[in-house]
């Protein structure tokens, strides 16, 4: 009988590698973003704008992986916007 799995191949050290930079690269994104909204010196607008567009950079560089960011990191911009903006 022949195996009708789909057998994933390991990866290399080398994708381990990259991928370990761009995980690397987006958490400094988004503490670079919390941080910066944080310091309260933008409109709740702007601020959510570089939610977004903190949100589209990481699309690109994880296709596919939405629900992971929303599940991950919005809850976190979320906290942080209501403790600026005193959001409901």
């Amino acid at each position: 009988m022949e195996d009708t799995h789909i057998r994933r191949s390991t990866p290399t050290q080398e994708e381990i590698d990259e991928e370990s930079r761009r995980i690397r690269r987006l958490r400094i994104l988004v503490r670079l973003t919390l941080d910066t909204i944080a310091g309260g010196d933008l409109s709740a607008e702007e601020a959510a704008g570089m939610v977004a567009a903190t949100r589209r950079v990481a699309l690109e560089m994880f296709p596919g992986k939405e629900r992971a960011f929303d599940l991950i990191y919005k809850p976190q911009f979320q906290r942080m916007m209501h403790a600026v903006y005193n959001l409901q």
